[in-house]
């Protein structure tokens, strides 16, 4: 089931963010389903995964979304396309139902699971509700950064994007009153073969600058 090292440093360098898709090319349900099933998989801390992630398929929804995204063709151009939200807070009915879900998959009792749960309200408790959005916010770059590994090991192109207002997208998604609210987005396709950020070299710095061994 793995790949080989030179398969995953391929198709990282074959990735970048795609400012032109093809629109003509959608991607394949079985293709998709992969990559929805990345996100489920996402990890995050406590495994709490604060977050919601919506698919936009509905056309009209997707070109108004454009408007709040400064008008970037990607919104309406790529074969799909993903509003990443988090959780506004960590209550007390979040912590529950993670317990809870833990208990059903792992066949698992409360009490076997009680100083977890302990540790985990310990943790939630001690932040004010502004640092546990904000750490709600954290958590959902985690599955942002496995969305477009995912894609691009399956090599579907992808593009995030924060040029956005998330206010506007809160409005649009109907997301008051759900206690999640919009970070990011990120929309999935094929790259146009015109698109000429495509051929350019992907620029980082070396190695060594940003690798240090201690």
């Amino acid at each position: 089931m793995n790949i080989s090292a030179e398969q995953l440093t391929q198709s990282l360098r074959w990735r970048y963010a795609t400012k032109k898709f093809d629109s003509s090319r959608q991607i394949p349900t079985e293709t998709w389903d992969a990559i929805e099933n990345s996100l489920v998989l996402t990890p995050s801390s406590f495994g709490l995964q604060p977050w919601r992630f919506i698919v936009v398929d509905d056309v009209g929804i997707r070109a108004n979304l454009a408007k709040e995204s400064w008008h970037q063709p990607q919104v309406t151009e790529a074969s799909h396309f993903v509003v990443l939200t988090a959780r506004k807070d960590l209550e007390e009915a979040d912590i529950d139902a993670w317990i809870a879900r833990m208990c059903e998959v792992q066949g698992s009792s409360p009490a076997d699971v009680a100083p977890l749960e302990g540790m985990i309200r310990g943790f939630a408790q001690a932040m004010s509700h502004e640092a546990r959005q904000q750490w709600n916010i954290r958590q959902v770059y985690i599955a942002l950064g496995q969305l477009m590994t995912s894609a691009a090991l399956l090599g579907v192109d992808a593009c995030p994007l924060e040029g956005i207002s998330a206010a506007g997208y809160d409005q649009i998604l109907g997301l008051e009153g759900t206690g999640y609210a919009t970070v990011v987005a990120c929309a999935l396709g094929y790259r146009s073969a015109d698109d000429r950020y495509a051929s350019m070299a992907k620029a980082r710095f070396d190695r060594t600058q940003v690798i240090h061994h201690l």
